[in-house]
């Protein structure tokens, strides 16, 4: 019987970080490894399975077709290899369970922390760990499994392209509030009260601002664009101090009138707040993560 054909896993180990990388200098960096070494294990790895795998593009190594297939299996195996170390973190201990969590800046904080605070009531010890940025480095910190699960206001778009999975958390209304002084003079003739007055937006490349930006149209009101902040929490103080009106999600209203003085002016109807959990995996298995979830649903369902 013949012998059945061997692949070296480090050998692909080195060309799927290569091609995720995009870069053998990066690559390198990632491994610990130097330049030669990869190169020549790469060398082996393309020997071994009779066909050419990278290609020079500019500074970068491409894979190619066959590359990209090779790229996809590999891409697979590592995966699950991590989702295994995950798996056997998860078992209950008496060490804290780590819960890393990236919320991208749109995401209003009291938001994010209603959503991350009920996995952190799991019999076994969670210490959580969040980071915040964009969606894009958020989803690439996903991607090699440096974060559990991302926070966002959409969902991850195919022009991404990485093997990522969005789940709906819900959705709520959204409001148009200020402080009370402002509030009160738009609120009479409202929606076409806010027609040159100052306000306040998340930046245009979200999802929640093509909303708005849609409702105003339809209302054929053109207020005067004082700011634009891909942190909601920069927007939400500089509305505090009265600087304009500002969109806020229903679940925050008395969040918002008890603690930072808002005050109603009318509902942007028909724009829905939405919220969505981003993981490396189809079905969610981290424990915290589904606590996360589950109770996120719930609030949703409530407002």
């Amino acid at each position: 019987m013949a012998a059945i054909p061997r692949i070296n896993y480090q050998h692909l180990l080195y060309f799927w970080s290569v091609v995720r990388t995009g870069s053998l200098t990066r690559a390198c960096e990632e491994l610990a490894l130097s330049a030669p070494t990869v190169s020549s294990q790469l060398r082996t790895l393309e020997e071994r399975l009779g066909e050419k795998l990278l290609l020079k593009s500019g500074r970068n190594l491409v894979p190619t077709d066959v590359g990209k297939m090779v790229y996809s299996y590999a891409n697979e195996i590592f995966t699950l290899g991590q989702e295994l170390l995950e798996a056997l973190e998860q078992r209950p201990s008496s060490r804290p369970l780590r819960l890393l969590v990236g919320i991208d800046d749109v995401v209003p904080k009291e938001i994010a922390y209603r959503i991350v605070e009920p996995g952190m009531h799991l019999k076994q010890p969670v210490r959580v760990v969040c980071r915040e940025g964009t969606l894009e480095r958020l989803i690439a910190d996903l991607a090699v499994h440096d974060i559990d699960v991302v926070l966002s206001d959409a969902p991850v778009t195919p022009t991404l392209n990485v093997r990522v999975y969005s789940h709906s958390l819900g959705s709520c209304k959204v409001y148009w509030m200020a402080t009370p002084a402002l509030a009160k003079t738009l609120r009479r003739g409202f929606p076409q009260s806010l027609d040159g007055v100052p306000v306040l937006l998340p930046t245009d490349d979200t999802a929640i601002r093509r909303a708005l930006d849609q409702w105003l149209d339809r209302q054929n009101v053109r207020p005067l664009m004082l700011g634009e902040f891909e942190d909601y929490a920069m927007l939400r103080e500089f509305a505090r101090a009265g600087h304009g009106f500002a969109p806020v999600p229903s679940v925050l209203e008395s969040q918002f009138r008890r603690e930072h003085g808002f005050v109603r002016i009318g509902m942007a109807r028909g724009v829905k707040a939405e919220f969505f959990a981003i993981s490396a995996e189809r079905k969610i298995r981290h424990p915290a993560v589904m606590a996360m979830t589950d109770s996120a649903r719930q609030l949703f369902e409530q407002s």
